[in-house]
């Protein structure tokens, strides 16, 4: 069982930068591949980043490459996702997920991740 708690977003302005955290609960959170989520009002919830339990592989949704970094702290237990270059388009509320991905191509899909963080709202103005 992971318990995890997404923090850091906030109202930034377009161009501006921001650090998400995702705080995990349980000794084996190493075991597992991390992903971040996102959802915007009245649209499905995408992929944005997926990283590897080793941390070795990381993996971004062309909408956010160049300008997103994943990143994690397995002694700490947490998760990262560095957003630079942010537009008001990445405007959403962010999830960490955690889960056992089966193959490189399986990171992208919601349904290989077990648990899910409550969701921490980015709001990007123009």
């Amino acid at each position: 069982q992971v318990q995890l708690v997404d923090s850091g977003g906030l109202l930034v302005q377009a161009g501006g930068s921001l650090r998400l955290s995702c705080a995990a609960s349980g000794r084996t959170f190493s075991s597992y591949a991390m992903g971040w989520f996102r959802q915007a009002p009245g649209k499905e919830r995408e992929f944005v980043a997926a990283i590897s339990w080793s941390g070795g592989s990381t993996y971004y949704a062309d909408s956010v490459k160049g300008r997103f970094t994943i990143s994690r702290d397995n002694a700490e237990n947490t998760v990262y996702l560095q957003m630079n270059s942010l537009k008001p388009e990445d405007t959403a509320v962010y999830y960490c997920a955690a889960g056992v991905p089966g193959y490189s191509g399986s990171y992208y899909h919601s349904r290989v991740y077990d648990y899910w963080g409550q969701g921490t709202q980015v709001t990007v103005s123009s």
